[in-house]
């Protein structure tokens, strides 16, 4: 599909009218680039990430970021229902008028406001042109749903997409792609170059299909974040480095705290003497499990897993 979208299009006078839209649009008024507003007006590159959703006539599809429309009125064709969250006043009611009196009216119900802000009804698929602003914040947003999406399919930019899919002892490979990929299963689908958006943005873009796993892995999202954020500090250096940190030892005392009185445990509160504990708690569980000396960068879900485990056995918790 990468290919496909670099060739020249004349299309059908339906599809010719994407591209004249997002023109004439652009000459109505000024987008807001601030907001991630870039159109994508190339039909073969809207038409190929709604085929990757893979949509059932059942499905109802949840879309971040529609502008004007062009991946709306291709979803609206395929599904029972859609959901639009667009935070710009004046690109809902673009959307609006563009499906006013068409089939896919009655489908379809725009969500003004901030997707991150916004409780979400049930969907079953989402579908997105991300804003480059909130990439992270969104593929957190749907990760964490009670009833997450069977698929989502979402344009990135590049550099974002590619770290979504790295794997250890790549160079893209940080906290993100440790954090996602335990959760979901991401591929890289397509690459979309900007020129196929008006205006251009300045980088190039992806899109990536990302399938939530289910049954959720029985860990607790807060504590397996919380300790990709310690060894991710600097993931060339030590696991052991990240945990030198004296504020990294505060957030760990105070937890080991807690932990000990929900468990009736006596917490000695002499002076130093629970730091100690905790430091000495860190050093036997670096040593033990051998992954003091590795780097962040270079582990994979196992050795994290072995980790967090190790740390929950001794009563450090990360949240």
């Amino acid at each position: 599909m990468g290919k496909a979208a670099k060739r020249s299009y004349t299309g059908t006078p339906s599809t010719n009218k994407q591209v004249d839209a997002a023109k004439h649009l652009g000459s109505v008024f000024k987008f807001n680039t601030d907001l991630g507003q870039h159109i994508l007006k190339n039909p073969l590159v809207a038409q190929g990430i709604v085929d990757k959703a893979q949509l059932r006539p059942s499905d109802t599809v949840l879309e971040v970021g529609p502008g004007t429309g062009n991946l709306t009125v291709r979803i609206l064709e395929q599904v029972r229902k859609a959901y639009a969250v667009e935070m710009d006043p004046r690109m809902a009611a673009e959307l609006t008028k563009r499906v006013r009196g068409t089939d896919g009216e009655r489908k379809l119900e725009i969500l003004l406001g901030d997707f991150i802000k916004t409780d979400l009804p049930y969907f079953d698929v989402c579908i997105s042109n991300t804003p480059y602003q909130i990439s992270s914040p969104l593929v957190f947003k749907l990760i964490n749903q009670p009833r997450p999406p069977r698929v989502a399919v979402l344009m990135f930019q590049r550099e974002f997409a590619m770290r979504l899919v790295a794997r250890p002892g790549d160079a893209l490979y940080c906290r993100l792609s440790a954090n996602v990929q335990m959760w979901a299963n991401v591929v890289h689908i397509m690459k979309v170059s900007k020129n196929n958006f008006r205006p251009p943005p300045q980088v190039e873009s992806s899109v990536v299909r990302l399938e939530i796993k289910n049954p959720r892995p029985p860990i607790e999202f807060n504590e397996w974040d919380g300790l990709l954020r310690i060894v991710f500090v600097r993931k060339n250096k030590t696991i052991a480095a990240g945990f030198k940190s004296s504020s990294v030892i505060d957030i760990l005392e105070k937890n080991y705290k807690t932990f000990l009185a929900m468990n009736d445990e006596m917490v000695d509160d002499t002076k130093g003497s629970m730091t100690q504990t905790v430091k000495s708690k860190i050093e036997t569980v670096l040593q033990e499990t051998g992954l003091g000396e590795k780097r962040a960068g270079k582990c994979d879900q196992t050795d994290f897993l072995k980790l967090l485990y190790a740390f929950h056995q001794v009563g450090i918790h990360f949240s």
